[in-house]
């Protein structure tokens, strides 16, 4: 085995998701981490995964995973804490009547 051949062995990771050819990669992301918050894994005002933990999580780029985090904000899905993170935004409340 070549020195650094086991690094690539530990590092393998199974994908998370099969990506369709014909969908941006960061939309289809974004809709599992859309969905994680729907489901509850991620609830309110927790934080979401860093660019970098996407970029490993799914093996895409972290120019890939900044879209993801910018289109979640754009949705008003996550808000972002310069130097603390992203988080999952408090769901609006329902005006009182």
């Amino acid at each position: 085995m070549r020195p650094l051949a086991w690094y690539a062995l530990a590092c393998h990771v199974d994908p998370v998701i099969e990506f369709e050819a014909d969908v941006p990669r960061w939309k289809q992301v974004a809709e599992v981490i859309r969905d994680r918050i729907a489901d509850g894994t991620y609830p309110p005002r927790t934080r979401v995964p860093s660019v970098i933990q996407l970029a490993t999580e799914f093996g895409i780029a972290q120019a890939t995973a900044q879209k993801v985090h910018r289109g979640l904000r754009e949705e008003g899905l996550i808000y972002t804490e310069p130097g603390l993170g992203s988080f999952v935004k408090q769901p609006a409340r329902p005006p009182s009547s």
